[in-house]
């Protein structure tokens, strides 16, 4: 991590990643990035779908492969770069029949190091295997949900999802928010843990640094009037004035309630929901 000297208040407690030890590429390869119009909350209908986005850095997307469609074909990792779209660090790859392509790299990864996408590659982290061949107790990320789906699941700095059970056709797999859920044995998965795992330290220090990233402010339902929240009103601090916290769509929220979706079609393969509420 890096840290700063106090020149200012808000730089007192700011920190950062020291990229200058990570990166060894500045500058993106062309031909694998594109300029593309951030969505920042909206749906195709232009309504907000996701509060407090908007705003922030204009960013070079970079076409990062997720759907891993090239099979028993080793590829060497050439370059670490930062990527503006994702937490974690991306790494330019060249496979050995000369493609490139951006992969999401795993913890520890180094330039040289090679890997491949195999049914039943060695468990080195980095390789990419079916779940099937993966053994219980091992940590993976760059899960499908479906079978050559793409990976979905385990992308963000840091984190990982533990193998914990095999049966009838389907693999357990234990994600971090503690939620254990079902995937066929088919679908494939990347050895290891997502790299940056420090980003969870990063402390932006001040407000300005929120909306670079393109985050805007979150105001308490309690602080509004009653015609902009079911909090809002009341004279001085009052409570929200009803049994349960909802949002301002008048769906429950927070403390502890569950917000899924009671008929989604994916309930039939949770396990075990995950805990909410204040851990």
């Amino acid at each position: 991590m890096k840290k700063y000297k106090p020149t200012t208040a808000s730089r007192r407690n700011m920190s950062s990643i020291n990229y200058s030890k990570i990166i060894t590429q500045k500058n993106p390869e062309k031909s694998l990035t594109s300029g593309f119009k951030r969505a920042v909350g909206r749906n195709h209908h232009g309504r907000i779908t996701t509060r407090h986005k908007g705003g922030g850095h204009k960013r070079l997307y970079r076409d990062v492969d997720f759907l891993y469609n090239k099979f028993d074909i080793p590829f060497t990792v050439k370059t670490i770069e930062y990527d503006p779209n994702r937490t974690g660090f991306i790494g330019l790859v060249t496979y050995r029949d000369g493609e490139k392509r951006y992969v999401l790299l795993s913890k520890g990864a180094r330039v040289g190091d090679t890997y491949i996408v195999s049914e039943k590659a060695p468990q080195t982290p980095g390789n990419r295997l079916a779940l099937k061949n993966v053994t219980v107790g091992t940590f993976v990320y760059n899960v499908e949900v479906k079978p050559r789906g793409g990976a979905k699941l385990g992308r963000s700095a840091g984190s990982y999802i533990e193998v914990i059970a095999k049966d009838a056709g389907y693999v357990d797999l234990k994600m971090s928010s503690s939620e254990v859920r079902k995937v066929p044995e088919n679908c494939y998965a990347t050895i290891g843990e997502v790299s940056n795992d420090e980003n969870r330290l990063v402390n932006l220090g001040k407000a300005g640094r929120s909306r670079w990233l393109g985050i805007r402010p979150t105001v308490r339902g309690t602080a509004m009037n009653p015609v902009d929240h079911p909090h809002g009103g009341g004279e001085g601090r009052s409570g929200r004035g009803r049994r349960r916290a909802i949002s301002i769509y008048g769906k429950p929220t927070g403390k502890g309630q569950k917000s899924r979706t009671p008929k989604k079609y994916s309930n039939k393969f949770i396990v075990r929901r995950r805990k909410v509420g204040k851990k």
